[in-house]
């Protein structure tokens, strides 16, 4: 059977890094559903050619299309023999249904759910702090990630911008928005006893640790 790990966690809580690290220990697949629909809007899949509509208009992605550009992902021999590690999906009960439907077809469940939990107003401040570069999409914070050169991409030399995403007000309020939309998911999981919160305030080498020693 192969085993899935869910990867939740606030804007700002370090996902991504703790999803590479976790991913290279655990010998796992890591599958962020940035990447799908990235590699879908690329390769002009239908699916992806589905989604760009649904963007080009300010519209959600309907679960439906995110649902099945996941199944796409999870139904190659990598992921069917040996897992995954899942980040960014899923975001709702609904999904964490259909996911379940979808590991029952390839025999695969989800093992263990990782909440990296971190309080409001310290996310607030990774963020608000968080500048990005325009070409490679790397993210920069002058305390936790510095680049080499102040506002200077490490990768392509390209200068840094701070995104609107990146403003204190409009933080907040994705903060808010992915507690309230978040909450539900963290309760699913919970009554099926597989969630285990990991606190996130902690430097990444603690948090690594910590994330570990829950999922083994």
């Amino acid at each position: 059977m192969a085993n899935f790990i869910v990867l939740l966690g606030p804007p700002g809580a370090g996902k991504g890094t703790q999803a590479e690290i976790l991913s290279e220990n655990l010998n796992l697949v890591h599958i962020s559903t940035g990447d799908i629909f990235r590699e879908n809007l690329r390769n002009e899949t239908e699916l992806g050619l589905l989604a760009k509509g649904y963007m080009a208009k300010g519209e959600l992605v309907p679960d439906d299309v995110t649902n099945e550009m996941v199944r796409d992902r999870i139904s190659r021999e990598d992921t069917r023999e040996g897992g995954a590690l899942l980040d960014g999906y899923p975001r709702t009960p609904d999904q964490a249904q259909a996911l379940a439907a979808m590991l029952e077809d390839i025999d695969g469940k989800v093992l263990c759910v990782p909440y990296i939990a971190v309080p409001a107003p310290v996310l607030v401040e990774r963020l608000s702090g968080r500048w990005t570069c325009p070409v490679c999409s790397t993210p920069y914070h002058p305390v936790s990630k510095p680049p080499k050169v102040a506002g200077i991409c490490d990768h392509d030399g390209a200068a840094l911008v701070q995104r609107e995403d990146d403003k204190p007000a409009t933080v907040k309020n994705r903060i808010d928005v992915y507690m309230e939309n978040t909450a539900p998911l963290i309760d699913f999981y919970q009554k099926q006893n597989i969630l285990v919160e990991v606190d996130g305030t902690q430097d990444i080498d603690q948090v690594s640790a910590d994330l570990l020693r829950a999922i083994k």
